[in-house]
């Protein structure tokens, strides 16, 4: 059964993060491909795969950079032929402990008031675990083109003559065909 909630994973427990940092190199499988494909709508991933540095931070929080790259099959919203697009993502996250998530954000906030570089609120630490594979697949998700197209597709509407009949007073000319003509009124001699 393919699992459709978390279709990629690669938890990393935050313990066993060393202090100089860790790289992982990731590579999705079919089996993850296939379950990522179905959770996106997509008609199928080629590829997948994420590169990341997990550097400690003070006060238990996290900072994690690299790079999501992807090849995902679509379908192009004009001609309706398959496509492939490819996908290449930088990350630079930071991931803090649950109960410093408030107090970081307030500091975003507080930041975007002036008018500053604003940066992205942390992200939590669930369970003393960091899902790297989670995060290239949210990270996939978010750079996937909604409505793709060919290069060279283009959109042509089709155009038809407009009919000199239909207008709004089309039912009155036909009222006035229909009607006979009234009589003259008789003038009357005095």
């Amino acid at each position: 059964m393919i699992d459709t909630t978390d279709p990629w994973s690669v938890p990393i427990t935050v313990p066993q993060i060393p202090d100089t940092g860790l790289h992982r190199d990731l590579e999705a499988d079919q089996t993850a491909r296939t379950a990522m494909a179905e959770v996106a709508g997509l008609r199928e991933i080629l590829s997948a795969s994420a590169s990341f540095d997990v550097a400690p931070n003070s006060g238990g929080r996290f900072h994690v950079t690299g790079r999501v790259r992807a090849r995902i099959g679509q379908t192009c919203v004009v001609t309706l032929d398959p496509i492939e697009n490819d996908i290449d993502e930088p990350i630079d996250l930071m991931f803090a402990p649950p109960e410093q998530i408030p107090v970081l954000a307030d500091l975003v906030d507080e930041a975007a008031d002036e008018d500053s570089e604003i940066p992205d609120p942390p992200e939590p630490i669930k369970d003393g675990v960091i899902d790297l594979g989670r995060l290239a697949t949210d990270v996939l998700f978010l750079a996937i083109d909604p409505y793709p197209r060919k290069p060279d597709a283009v959109f042509e509407p089709v155009i038809t003559a407009a009919d000199p009949e239909d207008h709004p007073f089309a039912a009155l000319k036909a009222l006035k065909l229909d009607a006979k003509p009234l009589p003259a009124p008789k003038s009357k001699k005095r």
